[in-house]
């Protein structure tokens, strides 16, 4: 697991300046799980979002394309693929999707979770695939270059494809806990600086 505080992009791969980083505070994030797969599963892509009540009955549920992940005091089992599917034994929170499909040598699943009080804020950046969204607490906003997105709690949201300049803050009145679902090229850096318009 790796946490990264103050002043870091949504990727933890790269950290602004101190003077920059005093100028806007920066949302915390901390990677929750992740792994590599070679392909996707066919046809359009969902994240079903499960609850389970230890992590060894979410972990005997996961499939191929599944992440185990520990957060908000719970267990969560998060499934690409089809919508519409189940897991065994679990409770399930949300469906979201569908989200933009890549092509790629080798793919990264990862599951981020994102926190930070009002205001905070990521650099602008883009991602080498797609991501989504599943606020569990406070206000989501997701700046780009079609306008403002904004999640609420309990809302799950498909965002943008590869590619795309995007800028992630907390924007509601109290502190954000979201969280983050990738399917991103493994080849390519999980994350670049980018400029909006």
């Amino acid at each position: 697991m790796r946490q990264f505080l103050a002043g870091c992009i949504l990727a933890g791969l790269q950290c602004l300046s101190p003077a920059t980083a005093s100028a806007q505070t920066a949302l915390t994030i901390t990677t929750l799980a992740e792994k590599k797969v070679a392909d996707l599963p066919p046809g359009p892509l969902f994240w079903r979002i499960d609850n389970f009540a230890a992590r060894e009955q979410a972990q005997a549920a996961a499939g191929p394309w599944a992440l185990v992940a520990e957060a908000a005091g719970k267990v969560w089992l998060f499934t690409l693929g089809p919508a519409g599917g189940a897991s065994a034994g679990g409770r399930r929170v949300a469906e979201v999707g569908p989200v933009p499909r890549i092509d790629a040598p080798q793919y990264l699943l990862r599951i981020n979770e994102a926190s930070g009080p009002p205001g905070s804020a990521t650099p602008v950046h883009m991602h080498p695939g797609s991501e989504a969204f599943f606020v569990l607490a406070g206000e989501q906003s997701i700046r780009g270059a079609h306008g403002m997105m904004r999640i609420g709690p309990g809302q799950p949201e498909a965002g943008h494809g590869a590619g795309m300049a995007m800028q992630v803050s907390s924007s509601g009145t109290t502190e954000l806990h979201a969280l983050v679902m990738f399917v991103v090229d493994a080849t390519q850096p999980f994350s670049s600086p980018a400029t909006l318009p």
